[in-house]
């Protein structure tokens, strides 16, 4: 059992301010619980706030040094504490262990590594003849994060949070608190000075509201539902400040009808089913001729067989999805799409044969999939698969675009400079060409209700700045 009963305030680890409440921590797999958290309130969001606004000032005019001293050792202290997060992830969430140690904790490190590398060149200063232009930190920043992905959320905005010079208080998913308690343990172990990061745990209506509208608060980047982004930005509306959101998705997957079709197809499977689906920008609708409709039936199904779902702590490829609630809202949507006629190739309700408790969802496709079906427009966050049909790249082109979201879009092409010419009509802030692998350095974000601003690289860095224009800060030319 894991008691996480304090938060992270000025450098030390405090009590509630308001008396212990606490949130039973569920394992998914087990269905068992495997810790508790403290539930913060609004007390506890005023005081870390004005610990970050206290901390601000000294912490805002660091130097570029500085700032890579203390991101080396949070990168140094969170390598030391891989194994730990890995355990974590796979507790809290249900990623099966191979998973959590390729890919979710690395995913951390890889934004440590990425801050670090674009601090060292970074243009604070822009020299425009008798004007200067200069980039300088927000101020202090709220951060609030899921829990599908829950370290590449957390580090993808605190890296450049710190390398920016802003200070933070970061509200990790309460689903899956584990990981964002020990990142606090790796930033004091890391000497990160007090108030420049701080953590309060809690839900959304005890410490994501007053965090969204904390008046200190100068920014809110908030990762999660599009239904909650809108709440976070009406919150934040009456103190102005600025709010980056990386919401929703359901990412077209066109593939072409060329010789490289089946390998498209076979390919879009697990990619959808990594994390048990619960990735906001996975390929959720897969495009394909209707002319081959059914042949895609059949690589569609010998692909998903394929994929073996159990215990994360073994050998399966997919674990459960995170709760009960989300494992409900899966059912709802996948018994949607057999009440609304699309064909269910392979999958459908209830648990994976074999397995009678924990919240496993079977991999399920279904094809014959039309663009005003529910689960071709809802976003189910699950193991479910929809498969369209086109008859021109034009008119799949208007199926990907038919969408409020535009996080992610795949292309599955042998022509590589046909999917570039429909990469440039995807109404989307990614397009991944033939299985590209994510790339540390490209921005991430999306179009329409998948959220605005754009994490990743260097442009999450100017989330994290002001502008602001010096007139005559050099001499004008003299007169001849």
């Amino acid at each position: 059992m894991r008691d996480y009963l304090t938060f992270y305030i000025d450098g030390a680890w405090v009590d509630p301010a308001e008396g212990l409440t606490t949130l039973d921590v569920e394992n998914p797999a087990t269905e068992q619980v495997v810790g508790r958290v403290a539930l913060g309130s609004a007390a506890d969001v005023d005081a870390a706030c004005k610990a970050a606004r206290k901390a601000f000032p000294a912490w805002s005019q660091t130097s570029r040094e500085e700032r890579l001293e203390v991101l080396g050792r949070i990168l140094a202290e969170y390598q030391k504490r891989f194994g730990d997060l890995a355990t974590a992830v796979t507790e809290e969430m249900g990623a099966p262990a191979s998973l959590a140690q390729r890919a979710q904790v690395p995913a951390g490190m890889g934004h440590l590594a990425t801050a670090i590398e674009v601090l060292k060149t970074f243009k604070f200063e822009d020299d425009r003849g008798p004007t200067m232009i200069v980039k300088e930190p927000i101020g202090v920043c709220g951060l609030i994060t899921p829990w599908n992905w829950p370290l590449n959320q957390i580090v993808c905005k605190v890296a450049p949070a710190i390398a920016t010079g802003c200070t933070m208080v970061l509200k990790p998913s309460e689903v899956a608190p584990f990981t964002g308690q020990i990142f606090a343990e790796i930033m004091h172990a890391a000497g990160v000075p007090a108030g420049v990061f701080n953590l309060v745990h809690g839900d959304g209506l005890g410490v994501g509201v007053p965090l969204s509208s904390h008046p200190e608060v100068d920014l809110i980047s908030f990762t999660g539902s599009t239904r909650a982004g809108i709440e976070v930005a009406k919150n934040a509306a009456p103190t102005v400040k600025r709010v980056a959101q990386e919401l929703g998705g359901k990412s077209p997957n066109i593939v072409f009808d060329d010789s490289a079709f089946a390998e498209g197809v076979a390919r879009g499977v697990p990619a959808m089913m990594i994390n048990s689906g619960q990735t906001c920008h996975a390929p959720t609708r897969m495009l394909v001729p209707t002319r081959r409709m059914d042949e895609a039936i059949t690589v569609a199904r010998e692909a998903a067989n394929q994929v073996t779902v159990g215990d994360p702590n073994g050998n399966a490829q997919m674990g459960p999805v995170v709760s009960k609630v989300q494992f409900d809202k899966i059912q709802k949507l996948i018994q949607a799409g057999i009440d609304e006629g699309a064909t269910l190739v392979v999958g459908g309700v209830g648990r994976p044969e074999g397995l009678d408790r924990g919240y496993y969802v079977k991999p399920t496709v279904f094809a014959n999939v039309t663009n005003d079906m529910t689960i071709a427009k809802e976003e189910i966050f699950g193991p479910v698969l929809v498969v369209l049909g086109y008859d021109t790249v034009d008119q799949a082109v208007e199926i990907a675009n038919d969408t409020e979201y535009g996080l992610g879009a795949y292309i599955q092409a042998a022509d590589l400079e046909k999917a570039r010419q429909v990469a440039a009509r995807l109404r989307s802030g990614q397009v991944f060409i033939n299985g590209a692998s994510n790339d540390f350095m490209a921005p991430f974000g999306g179009y329409k209700m998948s959220g605005n601003g754009r994490e990743w690289g260097d442009l999450a860095f100017h989330e994290f700045l002001e502008t602001k224009a010096i007139l005559g800060y050099a001499p004008a030319p003299a007169a001849e």
